[in-house]
């Protein structure tokens, strides 16, 4: 790939499509390095754009693919960005680079495969197809298509309801998963499911016990299915408690048992770029299944880099044609997110699964924070304020737009009276067409 230059064109550098701390933690790495960052956040985000390392901050629309496509072709246009790194830290915007992968080819260097190949990774059920043709356990796994067939499923209760993929954010996608405890409630909550995602992208799984200290994901960098680096890890702690929406605790650990098949499933995928395998350790049969594989960025990200493997950059390295050396994460390593690790510990204390003493002992060095850092303060500064904001913001809008929603249908009624005053009011020879 050829990128325009001329002698105008500033020194390449990487653009960031920033979100909470898996977007700070790639800005922080890429910076530390030398790296020029720019941040693109959404109104409700600062993490990245308040970090030092952040030399410019762009506001990212919200809206659609094509809307965010030209934003993005007209970026690197009116700033002569040619030849940057676009690294992306959620699920839309990665769909979005991996869907238009030619398109934003010829402008930038891109940190995720095309969709051909993203696709195994961002539709679930594509991903279990492939891990059961590679010998991968996963959790039992049905895909009903209507209620009839959905109360023909010989479950063993409780299951779980799962979305097939995130196209877009609702309660049942923010959630990742509903617990069913028996059929009635099976029924009624997967049609709720199906108005909000539609019935193809609806599952039906096996819940496997355990919490946070029964999940563990395989990180990886990785070049056409070949694993470059790679960090093992335990989810010790999540929010919340029993379907975490994201980690609250992590730590690194040695599990060879699930390093083979994680690497079997990405060599069949042929992935090039960033991944997080996500498996569960299933007591009852001793065995890792698969849960999950995230082809982006993942929330715990800045573990990594403590552990002795700088993801971001050595991804930077990577797309540039320069050596990678061959890395694994070192065990013991711990990370934490303060704000949701003490309500989770807090549940799991009161459930007496967790002594105080214990939790205090788990927060011993060496600890990396997800927001604070020595070097750049300033994100968990803004933290707090930043996040009280968005919080009121999003309560307020509603009510808002209600209100103006209600002032305007007061309007638009009083308009309709007036008009249906007028014609009651009118000849009746007004209203009828006329003969020619």
């Amino acid at each position: 790939m050829t990128y325009r230059t001329d002698k105008s064109h500033q020194r390449e550098g990487a653009l960031v499509i920033a979100e909470h701390f898996r977007g700070l933690a790639v800005v922080r790495s890429l910076g530390r390095q030398g790296v020029p960052v720019w941040t693109l956040e959404t109104e409700f985000e600062c993490m990245g754009s308040s970090s030092r390392y952040s030399r410019n901050s762009l506001r990212w629309p919200i809206g659609e693919d094509r809307e965010q496509l030209d934003y993005l072709l007209g970026l690197a246009d009116r700033h002569r960005l040619d030849g940057w790194t676009l690294f992306v830290t959620s699920d839309e915007p990665t769909m979005l680079v991996a869907r238009h992968h030619a398109a934003l080819s010829r402008h930038f260097r891109l940190t995720v495969p095309p969709w051909d190949r993203l696709r195994w990774a961002y539709d679930k059920r594509l991903t279990y197809r492939l891990a059961a043709d590679v010998g991968v356990d996963h959790p039992r796994t049905f895909y009903p298509k209507t209620q009839n067939e959905l109360s023909k499923l010989d479950l063993a209760f409780p299951v779980i309801l799962k979305p097939a993929f995130k196209k877009r954010i609702n309660r049942f996608t923010h959630d990742k998963a509903w617990q069913v405890d028996d059929r009635q409630t099976l029924a009624a909550r997967y049609a709720e499911a199906c108005e909000l995602v539609g019935s193809d992208a609806v599952m039906v799984q096996e819940l496997i016990s355990g919490g946070g200290e029964a999940q563990f994901s395989y990180a990886a960098l990785c070049a056409d299915g070949r694993t470059l680096a790679a960090v093992t890890a335990r989810r010790t702690r999540q929010y919340p408690v029993d379907f975490g929406r994201s980690s609250s605790f992590v730590e690194t650990c040695d599990e060879p048992a699930l390093e083979e098949p994680a690497r079997r499933l990405l060599t069949a995928m042929r992935y090039t770029g960033l991944v997080e395998v996500e498996f569960k350790y299933d007591r009852e049969d001793g065995r890792y299944k698969l849960l999950d594989v995230n082809p982006r960025a993942w929330t715990w990200q800045g573990l990594c880099a403590a552990a002795g493997v700088d993801f971001p950059y050595l991804l930077w390295r990577s797309i540039r044609g320069e050596r990678v050396p061959s890395l694994r994460g070192r065990p013991g390593v711990r990370w934490v997110r303060f704000s949701t690790d003490i309500a989770a510990a807090s549940t799991e204390v009161r459930r007496g699964r967790l002594s105080v003493r214990a939790y205090l002992r788990s927060l011993r060095r060496p600890l990396e924070f997800a927001a604070f850092a020595a070097d750049d303060p300033l994100p968990a500064l803004l933290r707090a304020p930043a996040r009280a904001y968005s919080v009121c913001k999003r309560f307020l809008q509603p009510v808002f737009l209600s209100r103006q929603s209600w002032i305007t249908a007061s309007k638009a009624r009083e308009n309709n009276a007036v008009i249906q005053g007028l014609k009651d009011d009118t000849p009746a020879i007004l209203h009828e067409p006329k003969a020619f």
